[in-house]
């Protein structure tokens, strides 16, 4: 099967069935269809009212390639390759476009993610409210020529972006944001360790008493001796 397609795959199909003698299977693997809706345009059933489109006169298809596939039924077309390659555009991502309808409620839009969601970075703020980094600044220093009449309305409730939208962008914005880690006040002491005497500054330290076995029963025989007594 040929990797592209012609233009106007219908209409070249119309063309290839009225003046040539391909079958179906050719002209189907050539403009991409099925045989039974070639059978179809054949039968004045499909593609009605549609003027054929010559392919080779507009350079899609060369006269030597259709002749070799009318002698040969096992020929397949080949898409003939353009001359002039037209270079892809690159989709240029830029604010989001808001209708015409809706334009005056993007103010108090920003307002309101200005105030709600301080964190919000202007590029985040743009893409939500479909706005430009110079009116969230008007808006933001109160210079903008409507500020007096402007009152903070969620972006979401007036149609400017959906919930899920939002909600991705307050994520993105708090995930950039440094951690800071919450300072820890004091803490309440266990009983024990709050009914231990201070340490006294001013004394020596004490050194830790160390057990042998001769001190363990040396205390053992006073300990006798006391009750004996």
């Amino acid at each position: 099967m040929s990797q592209n397609a012609p233009l106007m795959p219908k209409a070249t199909a119309v063309w290839l069935v009225e003046n040539t003698s391909l079958s179906f299977e050719q002209i189907a693997d050539f403009c991409k269809l099925h045989p039974l809706e070639v059978k179809g345009i054949a039968d004045g059933e499909v593609a009605a009212g549609i003027k054929g489109l010559d392919p080779i006169s507009t350079n899609q298809l060369t006269r030597e390639e259709l002749e070799r596939a009318q002698k040969n039924p096992d020929h397949r077309l080949k898409v003939a390759e353009p001359k002039v390659r037209v270079p892809e555009m690159k989709k240029v991502r830029g604010p989001r476009y808001t209708p015409v309808s809706k334009r005056q409620d993007r103010p108090n839009a920003i307002l309101w993610l200005l105030r709600n969601h301080p964190e919000l970075k202007d590029a985040a703020v743009m893409r939500l409210a479909g706005t430009t980094k110079h009116t969230i600044q008007q808006i933001r220093e109160r210079t903008h020529w409507n500020s007096a009449q402007l009152s903070p309305m969620d972006p979401v409730s007036l149609g400017l972006c959906s919930q899920i939208d939002l909600d991705m962008e307050i994520a993105r914005s708090t995930k950039d944001r440094p951690k800071i880690e919450p300072e820890l006040g004091p803490t309440l002491l266990s009983a024990e360790a709050s009914l231990q005497p201070e340490p006294d500054e001013d004394a020596a330290p004490r050194r830790p008493e160390v057990h042998t076995a001769d001190s363990v029963f040396g205390k053992l025989k006073q300990l006798k001796r006391d009750d004996d007594a």
